[in-house]
């Protein structure tokens, strides 16, 4: 297996203001850019040959990667000129790919921190002669996913849409956004129009007899849709909780780039990390969180599970828990902002403007 597809073309609307000026795939997890993980355990599963599907803002991925030798691989990027879903998405870099028809192709959603053993799940696509493979998690709570049941061997009997009732929970596997496709069946994707693999492709070869095979990987698994998520990804990364050989340091507490300044009673916590070129002021406490490149945290700021964004600044004494503040944002000093905020970019709160609770 030489081969592998990187979904890689969402807006990322629910992490915004994070991907006002950034795509999802690029923002800094760990202290590099989430698809480098990505592409780094791509790698180390024996992948060589990479193709990046590209959409929006895709003109910063190739600046950044370049033809990926310097993670050794071959990289190449193909950019959708209208949004085409997923599958859509798959069938618009086809030609790119060297594969035969039966050859097995690996498809990843770039939106997905996973430990999944890649090399297990084209194990079994070969072991199976599945026509898709796919990598099911198991969830506690499966009412916010599409179920995906399968037989005592593996073989996938259904896509369901999200539970309405608990009667409709079926099962407790969910698809986890990772594919090994037989080659030959990529072409049969309808080309340029919008498919969703989900909802279309897939229930499709079902229905016409396919071979879909289920392996259930529950090690680590997190859909970084959403900033509070996002966050905890790039904390698990650090604390060595998600596995990554590109974390650019050591695993533990905290990550602090080269180039960035930390005040030595300052308290760094929870996989927190601190980008290049930020300004971390003395008794300043924080947990959990992620510090973007040429942030600026004032003294006493106490930031707890919270996204601070590229060149914004955080005034002396103001607390956030489970905040983000976009690129340039300046919260003046002495306010509160709690779980749930979103502070634009370039947005100035002046200091002591916002507070949940008694100033007292």
């Amino acid at each position: 297996m030489t081969e592998a597809i990187l979904l890689v073309g969402g807006k990322g609307t629910r992490l915004r203001p994070l991907t006002v000026h950034t795509p999802k795939p690029m923002v800094p997890a760990a202290g590099v850019p989430f698809l480098t993980h990505q592409l780094a355990r791509a790698r180390a599963a024996g992948v060589e040959h990479i193709v990046l599907a590209t959409s929006y803002l895709a003109e910063v991925f190739e600046p950044y990667f370049g033809d990926g030798a310097g993670l050794g691989l071959h990289i190449e990027y193909v950019t959708e000129e209208e949004p085409l879903g997923t599958g859509g998405a798959i069938r618009n870099v086809a030609d790119r790919l060297h594969s035969g028809p039966d050859d097995p192709v690996l498809i990843f959603n770039g939106d997905i921190l996973t430990g999944l053993d890649i090399r297990a799940l084209v194990d079994t696509h070969e072991s199976t002669g599945a026509d898709v493979s796919l990598h099911l998690t198991k969830v506690t709570d499966p009412r916010a996913y599409g179920l995906v049941p399968t037989d005592e061997t593996g073989r996938v009997l259904a896509f369901l849409e999200k539970p309405q009732t608990p009667e409709e929970i079926v099962t407790d596997q969910i698809n986890a956004g990772a594919y090994v496709f037989r080659r030959s069946l990529i072409d049969t994707i309808p080309a340029g129009r919008p498919v969703s693999v989900e909802r279309e492709t897939f229930p499709g070869l079902l229905a016409a007899g396919a071979h879909l095979q289920g392996m259930v990987d529950s090690t680590y698994w997190l859909d970084l849709g959403t900033p509070a998520a996002f966050v905890r990804g790039s904390a698990d990364l650090v604390l060595g909780r998600a596995p990554s050989p590109a974390v650019p340091g050591r695993c533990g507490d905290q990550l602090v780039l080269p180039t960035a300044t930390v005040a030595p009673d300052a308290k760094l916590t929870g996989g927190t990390v601190v980008g290049e070129g930020a300004f971390v002021a003395q008794g300043a406490r924080i947990f959990g969180s992620t510090i973007l490149p040429g942030a600026v945290i004032e003294p006493g700021a106490v930031i707890t599970d919270s996204l601070i964004g590229t060149r914004a600044r955080v005034g002396e004494r103001s607390v956030l828990t489970g905040t983000v503040i976009g690129d340039g944002a300046v919260v003046g000093a002495d306010n509160e902002l709690l779980t749930g905020a979103r502070v634009w970019c370039d947005a100035h709160i002046p200091s002591g403007a916002l507070r949940f609770s008694s100033d007292q």
